[in-house]
Parts: C-alpha cells; sequence; structure tokens
C-alpha cells in the first residue's frame, strides 16, 4: 500500500486515524503498531516476518548492550547486532548483485558460475535497518536509555508513516513522543495540510514528470536528440526531488495527525551553489545518519586531508550502495563524494568566491549529471545518454525530439516543479510580514483572512485534482522499489 493510492486514502487511513482517536491513551501503541504491519502486510504479506524478526532481535541487542555495558561483552554484543543487521540487509538487497559480480570473475578464469534465484527486496528494509542500527549506536553510546517495552520499540521500527520511504527517523528524536504525544486539533489541520501538500508534489507534479522521464530513458540512444536528452534529465531532476519531498511531506503531515514530530528531509536543494551545501538540504536525514554513524566515527574531518578525503569517497560509495545493488548508483555516489573532495581542495576556495548564478549552474550540471546514471538501468545505458546530452552523437535516425513531447500538461508541470523548487513561500512570507507592520488593523484582517480563504481553496483544488488524477488511472510509478 502506498499513500498517493484511493484505497489508502479513502480507506486505510480513515479508519485508521477515526480508531485512533477514538481508543484511550494506553491502547493507541499497540493500535499503531498492529496498523502498521497491516499497512506493511498488503503488498507483500510474507515478508512481514522479516520485520518482526528485526523487531524481535533488534530489540533484544538493545537490552544485553544495556545489561552488559560495564563490561567488554558489550563490544561483542554490539558488533553482532550490527553484524546482524547488516547481515540480514545484504542478504535480501545484495545477495544477487554480488553473485553476478563473482559471476564475471569466474567466467574470465574459465571456471564455473554460481546460480542463485532471484531474491525479493522486501520494501522499506533499508530504511528500517538504518532505524535499528542508529537505535543500538545511541544505546551503546548512551545518548539514549535502551527501550524496555517490546511494543513500544516494534512502534518505532514500523510506524506506517516513515517504513516504506523515510524519513530516516532516529530513536533519540521520537523516543519521548512513543511514550509522551497528544493528538490535537491544530496537529490534526497542520498534519491534513502537509500531507495534501505532499500529495500534489507527487501525483500532479511527480508523475507528470515521470511519464517523460520514463519515456525518453526508454528511447535508444541512438534515436535521441541532443534537446530531448536534456528535456529527459530535467524532468528526471524535478521529478525525483518532487517525488522523494512529497512522500516526506505526506510523512511528517501523517506523523502530526498522530501527535508526532518529524524533522524536516529536505530544504529546497536546488537553490544550492555547491556540492556541500546541496547535502545539507538534500534528504538531510540520510546525510545526517551517514555523518553521525559512519563519517564521524571514520574520523571525519578531524584527521589529515588525505583521511579526511577517503572518509569522504567510503561515506559516498556506501550511500551509493545503499540506494541499490547496481555500480550505476555506486558512480551516482563517488560522483558527489569526489566533488565533495574536490570542493574541500583550493577549487572550493576558488568557487566560493565566484558569482552566485555561477555557483548556482555549476551545482546543478554536476547534480543532473548524477542522476543519469541514477535513473538509467544499466552502465552503458548511462554512459550513451551522457554521450548525447553533450552531443556526441549522429545525425542519421535520430527518430525522437522534444516537439513530440511537449504538451500543455508537461510544460504546466515543468513551470510549477522549478518554480516549487524555489523557496518561494519564504520569499512571501517576508513580503506579508513586511505589509503587515504597516498595514492598519482593519486591512490586515481581511487580508489575512483572504489569503487563509486563498489558501483552504488551493488545498481543496490539489486534493481534488490528485484524487481524480488517481481515479482516471494517471501513471503512478513507486520509485522506492528499488530501495
Amino acid at each position: 500500500m502506498v499513500f498517493s493510492s484511493l484505497i489508502f486514502l479513502f480507506l486505510y487511513l480513515p479508519i485508521v486515524l477515526l480508531i485512533y482517536l477514538l481508543i484511550r491513551r494506553k491502547y493507541r501503541n499497540v493500535f499503531l503498531v498492529g496498523a502498521s504491519l497491516f499497512f506493511y502486510a498488503w503488498g507483500e504479506w510474507e515478508y512481514v516476518l522479516i520485520m518482526l524478526l528485526s523487531i524481535m532481535m533488534n530489540f533484544t541487542f538493545g537490552r544485553l548492550i544495556d545489561r552488559y555495558r560495564a563490561q567488554k561483552l558489550s563490544r561483542l554484543v554490539m558488533g553482532s547486532a550490527i553484524g546482524f543487521n547488516l547481515l540480514l540487509l545484504g542478504f535480501f538487497k545484495y545477495s544477487n548483485f554480488l553473485v553476478d559480480n563473482l559471476n564475471v570473475l569466474l567466467k574470465a578464469l574459465g571456471s564455473g558460475v554460481i546460480t542463485l534465484p532471484k531474491v525479493h527486496l522486501p520494501i522499506g528494509i533499508s530504511f528500517f535497518t538504518f532505524h535499528c542500527i542508529s537505535y543500538l549506536v545511541d544505546v551503546y553510546r548512551q545518548v539514549v536509555k535502551v527501550q524496555k517495552k517490546l511494543m513500544d520499540f516494534a512502534l518505532y521500527v514500523s510506524l506506517f508513516p516513515q517504513l516504506v520511504a523515510g524519513p530516516i527517523i532516529r530513536y533519540h528524536d521520537i523516543a519521548d513522543q512513543i511514550t509522551y504525544r497528544s493528538t490535537t486539533v491544530d496537529g490534526l489541520v497542520l498534519g491534513i495540510r502537509r500531507f495534501v501538500i505532499g500529495l500534489g508534489k507527487k501525483v500532479l507534479i511527480a508523475n507528470t514528470l515521470a511519464t517523460t522521464a520514463d519515456q525518453v530513458f526508454s528511447i535508444p540512444s541512438a534515436s535521441l536528440s541532443t534537446g530531448l536528452a536534456w528535456l529527459g534529465i530535467i524532468c528526471y531532476t524535478l521529478q525525483i526531488y518532487f517525488d522523494f519531498s512529497g512522500y516526506s511531506d505526506m510523512a511528517i503531515g501523517l506523523g502530526r495527525m498522530f501527535g508526532f514530530h518529524f524533522l524536516e528531509n529536505f530544504d529546497y536543494p536546488y537553490i544550492a551553489k555547491s556540492i556541500r551545501e546541496f547535502w545539507r538540504r538534500w534528504h538531510i536525514s540520510l546525510s545526517n545518519w551517514f555523518r553521525d554513524y559512519l563519517y564521524i566515527p571514520l574520523g571525519g574531518n578531524r584527521t589529515s586531508s588525505f583521511r579526511t578525503y577517503n572518509n569522504l569517497l567510503v561515506v559516498f560509495f556506501l550511500c551509493g550502495l545503499w540506494h541499490g545493488a547496481k555500480w550505476n548508483f555506486v558512480i551516482w555516489g563517488m560522483i558527489h563524494g569526489l566533488f565533495l573532495v574536490l570542493e574541500r581542495t583550493r577549487f572550493g576556495e576558488w568557487l566560493d568566491k565566484r558569482w552566485a548564478p555561477v555557483r548556482h549552474f555549476y551545482t546543478l550540471i554536476i547534480v543532473s549529471t548524477g542522476w543519469v546514471f541514477f535513473r538509467s538501468e544499466t552502465l552503458a545505458g548511462a554512459t550513451d545518454f551522457l554521450k548525447v546530452m553533450i552531443g556526441f552523437t549522429k545525425s542519421e535516425g535520430i527518430r525522437h525530439s522534444v516537439s513530440m513531447y511537449m504538451n500543455n500538461e508537461l510544460m504546466a508541470a515543468l513551470v510549477i516543479g522549478i518554480a516549487g523548487s524555489m523557496p518561494l513561500k519564504s520569499m512571501l512570507m517576508r513580503s506579508y510580514e513586511r505589509f503587515a507592520r504597516y498595514a492598519s488593523g482593519d486591512v490586515h484582517a481581511t487580508f489575512e483572512f483572504g489569503v487563509r480563504a486563498l489558501t483552504a481553496a488551493g488545498l481543496t483544488f490539489v486534493l481534488f485534482a490528485s484524487v481524480v488524477s488517481l481515479a482516471n488511472g494517471t501513471y503512478n510509478p513507486f520509485i522506492y522499489f528499488r530501495f
């Protein structure tokens, strides 16, 4: 089940929210765990057992780490706990990838190959595994107290708003909320508002752009024009942002409805003027996770320049691999890692002194180039696509051009997408605050009423248009199947 589906919007969410609000507080966590497991089981019920195994084992590991804290045995328990989580993730996510690459080596050596049936990737395993690892590390470091109630720990791992698509919620951010939280009318209103905004991002913008992006990336490179290749990557650049940030908005909104306050996950990354700034704004929960649980333990930037560069490359190699078991993802991660290293050299000092639009253009070019590897199904497909983008293609045989794919719906999605990727709301709020300082009481009240009315009308339209789009069976890809 996904958020952008009619069954979730009109059946699952209303029923779960209504029951949650009606039952007594002491039963709410138990109910949410059951509702979350049902949510997960809707699409692949047999893999609920994997999640339950993870919950049981990590709950036990947490108790053991706390129990043997003062003894050397705690390190062994901690190592075993991390090993279990990495083994679980590695088997389901990387088994086929490792065997495929090993078979290439075995063939080159003239040896027989290994046969391994296709291992299914359980949805969300990358997210809930990272949740468990961060919890165990924080317990080991004594950042948080160990959770002694199995049901409360199960809620942290399985909570449905962030289960299949993030953001990565760290235990210390919601530990108190698991036990003490309240659902208010204001919280419900803010949650619904945030959810509708996210739904509109996903359904009306990301899905529209996805149609063109997927069509363009499915065309053989010999049949692509340079302009169409650029249209395809621009569509995908906007699609992945509005898809990811839209799901984060929906998760944050759902959390508010149930009394949880999740941290922000995106902060207009496409206005960044460096790759460093981009990663402070893009998928913030993932960036912070790798920083706190990998980069800093490796030594961070407290070591020599060489070690710091090496740490960055290791982090982004693993960041790429976390996103998917393909070399394309690794190369995507390494592109970002290499430019982060480069920006720590004299090039970074030079870049910081350049005109802001030049730095912004540089960042968008690097990010967009990286997305080619992220989106392409194969490494050869990515390199061929890049060749077309920079004009290394023959004019003969080209059958597809921009005009064949450009239409009013796509143009509207591109314009709204570009505008929506900029902090226009903050600019408008600053203008509103300046206006409010000088406006008379009556004028201010009338203007504020008008803003509220327009906001309500806009949200109603977004919700209605999103539902109509879903009801019409509009293209609605689920990008997180790959993670």
